[in-house]
């Protein structure tokens, strides 16, 4: 099976490789799951309220195309009670341009796909400021490397989670928790050997939920084990936030979160 999800706006594909003799490996095929790809953003930077939620579905593992579903009902529910429609424009994308998740909150995503009802809960988890950004010339194994450092004070006495994402030639995803940094100044860090001066790296921190952070912390594990690095293909165990409730066996893929973001640019010297 060939399963696309996003992590914090990314879409993984399941890829094959190739080589001079190409060998068609007959697979059991599944029936399609439903794949959720749901991040709700509030960018600290920015007064947007545009929100996306993409679905697709489950593939066969060599089909090269990822279905896209473009005909379901879509929104989202506050605390309150006020409902948020997302309507459908291509390729599986869902808009809606009026939802301003607050801080705290608890929002219901609801999603009606062939008659049945799907269901994910979760609360708007809020995000500390960048404080500054600082470069160094030992990161690596090897201690050579440029790395980048990201510095940000943790509130106290309250439990936090962080994601990162850095965005150069490649993109980097970095999770954290404050179990040991509670109330400290601690930086996110990035380092690749193929940052060169001039470079432009784009910083987004989240704020996360615990059960997200889990989350992203067992696919990571899941796909190191499985692959060459993490984040590079979606195990088919890996299951997320969001509930069949019309039918438990035909389960679906992916995850329903929102979070605050701060962004920065920096420029490698």
């Amino acid at each position: 099976m060939k399963t696309s999800l996003k992590i914090f706006g990314l879409l993984l594909i399941f890829t094959g490789t190739s080589c001079e003799d190409v060998v068609d490996i007959p697979l059991e095929e599944s029936e399609p799951r439903l794949v959720v790809e749901a991040s709700i953003l509030s960018y600290k930077d920015s007064e947007s309220n545009i929100q996306q939620i993409r679905l697709t579905e489950t593939a066969p593992f060599y089909d090269e195309e990822i279905p896209t579903v473009e005909n379901a009902s879509v929104k989202i529910i506050s605390e309150a009670g006020l409902e948020y429609d997302f309507i459908h424009t291509s390729e599986g994308y869902y808009i809606n341009e009026n939802l301003n998740p607050i801080l705290g909150e608890t929002y219901e995503l609801e999603i009606i796909y062939n008659d049945e009802v799907y269901t994910a809960t979760e609360t708007m988890m809020g995000v500390t400021d960048i404080d500054f950004i600082e470069q160094t010339a030992t990161g690596g194994f090897a201690g050579d490397e440029i790395e980048v450092k990201v510095f940000y004070t943790d509130p106290v006495n309250e439990p936090n989670y962080y994601l990162f994402i850095f965005r150069n030639k490649k993109i980097s995803l970095e999770i954290y928790e404050d179990k040991f940094t509670d109330g400290n100044q601690i930086f996110g860090y990035y380092s690749n050997e193929d940052i060169k001066p001039g470079d432009t790296i784009d910083i987004e921190m989240y704020g996360i939920s615990k059960s997200y952070y889990e989350y992203l912390f067992i696919l990571r594990a899941q796909i190191g084990e499985n692959s060459g690095g993490p984040f590079e293909t979606q195990p088919a165990t890996v299951k997320g936030n969001v509930i069949n409730r019309s039918n438990k066996e035909n389960y679906p893929f992916g995850y329903f979160h929102l979070s605050e973001v701060d962004t920065s640019t920096y420029i490698v010297k």
